[in-house]
Formats: C-alpha cells, structure tokens, sequence
C-alpha cells in the first residue's frame, strides 16, 4: 500500500500518529533535559580536536562519464548518508545533502570534511530520491530544489513529502509511505521500514514528520538503508519479512552513550546487520560532518574491529569508490591518514 503524492497533517490514519506527533513504539534514551546544558557547552567549548579530519581526506572523483560506463549495481558514496546506486538502469540517491554545511544556513554549522565526490549540477538525470528523514543532516533544501525538476520521483515518510511540497517540488513526483508500506518506481521495489529516532527542523518541533529505514529490492538484489537509528527490536522483524539482504548500509557515526536510543554505537551497528540477515555491511553515516564528541575517524576503526571478531563482512570504501552490491569488496583503511 502506498499514499501518493501529498496527505494533510495530521495523520490520523498512521499508527505511529498519536497525541499530534509521531512516536516511537519505545521512548528511545536521549539527553535529558538536565543534561543539556553541560551538552552544549561541550558542542560549543569542550571539543576535541580530533573530531574533525588533521588533513584533507583522499576523495575519489567520480565523473558523468564513469556512471554512464558503471555497470548495473553499482554504488558509489558522496559523503555522510548521501549515497548514489545505479539499479535497473536508473540512478537513485539517497538522503541527498550537496550543501557546504549540514544547518538552516550556510554561514554556521557543521562544515563539511570534503566535497561531494560528484557536484549537484554533474549528475545525470535521477530516477528517484528516497528520503529517511528531515534533519538538515539527510534533507539539504538547497539540493532538493535543484533536483526537482531532474527528478522523476520523491519517496519519502509520512510528512516529508509536505515539506518538499512547501519547497516547490511538483506533488505528482511526491510519495510518502508509513511503515510497512510500498511502492514500486522505476523496476525497484521500495518498502518504508520502522527506525528509532526523531525528527524537526526548529527549536521546540515535537516530531512532526516520520522517519523511516529502508529496504530496497531489484530483480537481483536487496539492499538495507538505514537512514538515522537507535539500535532495536525492529531490525530483526526486518530480517525475517525481507532478509537475507546482499548489502546493508547502516548508520555508524554522530554517536554516543548519551543518544545512543536514536543513533546507534557501533557494536549495535554490527549486531543489526547480523540481525538484518545481511551478506556485507557498508558503515555509512560518518566521515563528512563534526556532529559528536568521537574522533573523526572512531566510527571506522570501531566498526572495522568489531566486525572482524565477529565474522562480519565489511566493506569501507573510499567516498566516491565505486562498490558492486552484488560482490562487495573490503576496500584499504583510507581513513588512517599519515601524521
């Protein structure tokens, strides 16, 4: 079942709609609100400066005329959650931020490490743009608006689709899904899935859109995308509705044991793959903005070690290195730059 184009807000009719805010099945474990002051004096004063890279990080370009050549089944990393596939002969993008900073405006906020490994106005015609959410860090207004008229369709969570409605981007291009809901575009079949998190673009906004993981069928292939995430019971439901899955893009980044209900540590990044029924895991959500207390780098090397105790097949490549979903490969460990 899909709803197209664009509902009314509320949504009455979503089960995840309650009290006129979208809600968790489980209230996930976020900084309470005596803790935020010490929180923003840390963001604003007590920062490492490791979280952001000593030098610039090896981007690989990735030019018009290589994606034209790219076989089907190709992907390839632009940065952060922003991920460009090749399936069925069409190109698709998700969670697109092109944007210097991930932020309301581009004069403050994160800054980006690199830039986007192929710029906006370089990419071919897209067959669709699947959105997870609605935080400046997986929806840049900025891109969505250059893509609009380039892009046949939008899939997105309950909600979203308004705000990109707001933005200019034609209703009839415009599909937003609840959970467990499907549509299929383009040859692919794409099934809106639970996460745990949160969403808003202002101060004081109570999760007034939904947020959403992703599974993402072809003919050939199943592909996970995670979008922003907690670790919990859903993974597994996932696993056994639509596993066994040839890659799972999991968030691994931005986290800590004071958010870790809606962004998850890397161990729980492991064990969602396994639970997911997955055959390779790509760590994706890290390496282009500052927005934690970790290393730059942290998300990495944990996932990396973790998985390789655990049997679990990684592949880590270079943002803008080209991946085969169906042979994945364990790429070098770019992120340990010379000092």
């Amino acid at each position: 079942m899909s709803l197209s184009a664009c509902s009314t807000i509320p949504y009455p009719q979503s089960p995840q709609y309650r009290e006129r805010a979208f809600r968790n099945p489980v209230e996930p474990r976020q900084p309470a609100t005596r803790e935020m002051p010490g929180l923003w004096w840390r963001f604003l004063f007590g920062k490492s400066e490791r979280t952001v890279p000593p030098a610039p990080l090896p981007i690989r370009p990735i030019t018009r005329a290589e994606l034209d050549a790219a076989a089907d089944g190709t992907l390839y990393r632009i940065g952060h959650s922003t991920l460009l596939l090749k399936l069925e002969g069409g190109y698709w993008l998700t969670d697109p931020v092109f944007s210097e900073r991930a932020s309301p405006v581009q004069w403050a906020g994160p800054k980006r490490f690199h830039a986007p490994a192929i710029a906006l106005a370089d990419l071919p015609p897209i067959a669709g743009v699947i959105l997870s959410h609605d935080h400046y860090d997986h929806l840049d207004k900025a891109s969505i608006r250059t893509l609009a008229e380039r892009t046949e369709r939008f899939i997105t969570p309950l909600g979203v689709g308004d705000l990109l409605a707001r933005w200019g981007v034609p209703k009839e291009k415009i599909t937003q899904l609840d959970w467990w809901q499907s549509v299929r575009a383009g040859g692919l079949h794409l099934t809106a899935t639970p996460a745990q998190h949160f969403s808003g673009r202002a101060p004081f906004q109570t999760n007034p859109t939904l947020w959403a993981s992703w599974v993402i069928e072809t003919p050939r292939q199943r592909i996970f995308f995670s979008g922003d995430t907690g670790y919990f019971a859903g993974f597994r439901e996932i696993g056994d509705r639509f596993g066994p899955f040839d890659l799972t893009l999991l968030e691994c980044g931005a986290y800590d044991p004071l958010w870790e209900g809606v962004h998850m540590l890397p161990e729980q990044s492991v064990q969602a793959h396994l639970e997911l029924r997955g055959r390779w895991m790509m760590p994706i959500h890290n390496g282009t903005f500052d927005l934690a207390f970790h290393d730059w780098n942290a998300p990495m090397e944990a996932v990396s070690g973790i998985a390789a105790a655990r049997g679990v097949a990684v592949s880590t490549p270079m943002i803008g290195q080209p991946v085969s979903i169906a042979e994945p490969q364990p790429f070098t460990s770019w992120w340990r730059l010379p000092r």
